[in-house]
Formats: C-alpha cells, structure tokens, sequence
C-alpha cells in the first residue's frame, strides 16, 4: 500500500501560540524482554518492571498540567497510561496513528536477521525512499501519513496553548521525530534511545512545524539537520 505525501522537513515554528506535546514510550513488555517484533493489535501487556514503570511515570508527570492524554491501539500504551490518568482525572482515548511501525512478515519473529531485514526499508525511508515498504506491511508514506495524521488531530482538539501527552512506541516516535522535527540530526538520534516511559517533549504545530525541547530530560539545541537518520544505531 502506497500513498502520495511529501517527505519534507517542516519549518521552525514560533512559541507564541503551540501545542506542547510529550511523547512517551510505552513501559516494558514481554516482548522487550524477549526481543520480538510485536506490533500487531492488541499486543502484550506490560511486565511487573512495566507495571513499576507506569507508577514512576505518573508520579513524574503529577504536576504536569496535562489538556489531554491519549494512547496507541496496542494494549501496552493504555496500560502504561492508566496509572497517570487516574492521577490526573483524566480519560486515555485510544488515537489511531500512533502504533508502532508495522512489522508484516516479520511479526512476533525474535533472530536478529529479522530484525535487521525489518529495519532495512525504514532506513531507506531515511535517505529519502519513502516508497521502500516492509514486507507484508507498508511503506514511509503511509507511516509517515497516518502519524502525521493522529498528531494533526490532537493538536485540533485541544488547539493552541495546550499540554498534550501521547503513549505511543520508541520506533514511530523516532522515525516521525526524524523527519518532522526541525532540530533533530542523524548524530543526535544515532547517540539517544528511547528508553520505555522515556519522555521526549516538543513544541509546535502541525502547520508550522515541531521543535524538541527535551529528549528524556536533557534539553536539544539547534543542530544542523542538513543530514538526518531517524532510526540510529538502535530501535
């Protein structure tokens, strides 16, 4: 499945009026532990260390004003999440978009030739051959479209000034961040994980553009972004 969509870097947006939005990696699952390409609905839960991790996370965010706080379609992100909607009193809407990046023939598949051959289009997605598609799944444009799309609608709801957060996975999240945010290179993805319930903050919006404030706490500067590869060394 292929869809028409330009692959462009967005522009810096302005502070004045834009959605701060935290993306969040979901807690361990079983298939952290194991190493298997799990992405297919609903998914694993999360271990007692996911469970523990939850907690931490939503005693982290207790005093994060939060307009919103949504999760993927994988069972693991509203798990990861109720902890910190109980905290807050609010409700984790499931978004569409936000899953994981499909694995297709590589489905709940542990050996590292696999993960390797996986990896290999989303790579290709980085130097710019979005039409590159995972085998029995899909290409970057769809990836790229339906990410696009599920943050497009969250800044809708909740419009300017808003404090957002939304669970989603460490490979969709680098591979949008990678093409969408304007101060992110390929040395400063190759050189940071995201951890599970590691927090990556941004601002901006989706019609001018997104700027990373902090990746797991340590603040992101201007970079040069003539060169960028989203993925790194490690998913």
């Amino acid at each position: 499945m292929q869809r028409c969509m330009q692959h462009v870097r967005q522009a810096r947006p302005a502070y004045c009026s834009a959605v701060r939005l935290l993306l969040i990696r979901h807690a361990e699952t079983p298939a952290n532990v194991s190493g298997a390409l799990s992405t297919r609905p609903p998914g694993p839960g999360i271990t007692d260390l996911g469970q523990e991790q939850a907690e931490a996370l939503a005693e982290a965010l207790a005093d994060t004003p939060l307009d919103g706080l949504y999760v993927s379609t994988l069972r693991r992100t509203a798990l990861t999440a109720a902890p910190l909607a109980a905290r807050l009193g609010l409700d984790a809407r499931v978004i569409d978009g936000v899953e994981e990046i499909e694995a297709g023939d590589y489905e709940d598949l542990t050996d590292r030739q696999s993960f390797q051959d996986y990896l290999a289009p989303i790579k290709r997605w980085a130097e710019g051959d979005l039409d590159a598609c995972i085998p029995g799944a899909y290409d970057g444009r769809h990836f790229l479209e339906r990410f696009d799309g599920a943050v497009a609608e969250v800044a809708r709801r909740h419009g300017d000034d808003s404090t957002v957060a939304v669970v989603s996975h460490a490979g969709a999240i680098r591979v949008w961040l990678g093409g969408r945010a304007a101060n992110l290179d390929a040395a400063f993805t190759a050189s940071h994980n995201l951890a599970n319930t590691g927090v990556i903050v941004l601002v901006g919006s989706p019609s001018d553009g997104w700027i990373i404030e902090t990746w797991m706490g340590e603040p992101v500067g201007p970079v040069d972004v003539a060169a960028r590869d989203p993925l790194g060394e490690a998913l």
